[in-house]
């Protein structure tokens, strides 16, 4: 059973259950999984990007495109328009397919995990994650990365707030740990 089935089948009758919610089209869902990699060495060093974008999108399944500095900041030598990381947006198939592949393989691998910490989870819902190296994915080779570095995951929801956001990643799978949410 793929993970889109699981959720629709499972996930969203235990969440209007556990939330009182009587509409199936109000029910919280994971709406689309944003990658990021900033590269500020790619001032100095052109063809670094090109590595992160193959990299980035070996793991997403999914062409990764270039983002470039939106403003200038005089301190890190960042002009505006410069190319400065990598970014990918996961929707539908490829979404859930990471997801799943996030929560079975990646997070499991993690050296002394305890669970994701419950700061991690923002005011609208949403889940931020970094990781500080992307040897863990299972797509990545170690003997062919020139650098080991971090990236960032953001897992977008339509839940209103941290609570039904929390309830949903829980039945999603994701063990969380710390302080209560307020």
């Amino acid at each position: 059973m793929d993970f889109k089935t699981f959720y629709q089948n499972e996930v969203k009758s235990k969440l209007m259950k556990e939330l009182g919610i009587k509409n199936p089209m109000a029910v919280p869902k994971v709406e689309k999984i944003v990658l990021n990699v900033g590269a500020g060495e790619a001032v100095t060093n052109k063809g670094v990007l090109e590595k992160i974008q193959e990299q980035i999108s070996l793991i997403a399944g999914q062409k990764a495109v270039i983002t470039k500095a939106r403003k200038s900041i005089s301190a890190f030598k960042i002009r505006k328009g410069i190319p400065i990381g990598v970014k990918v947006t996961l929707r539908g198939k490829r979404m859930y397919h990471f997801l799943e592949k996030l929560i079975k393989i990646v997070i499991p691998r993690l050296k002394d995990f305890r669970g994701i910490n419950l700061k991690s989870l923002d005011a609208g819902g949403n889940l931020n994650l970094g990781f500080s190296e992307q040897t863990i994915f299972p797509e990545i080779d170690f003997d062919k990365i020139d650098k080991i570095r971090g990236l960032q995951v953001t897992i977008v929801t339509n839940a209103k707030d941290k609570e039904k956001a929390k309830k949903l990643f829980q039945f999603l799978g994701i063990p969380f740990y710390g302080e209560k949410i307020r």
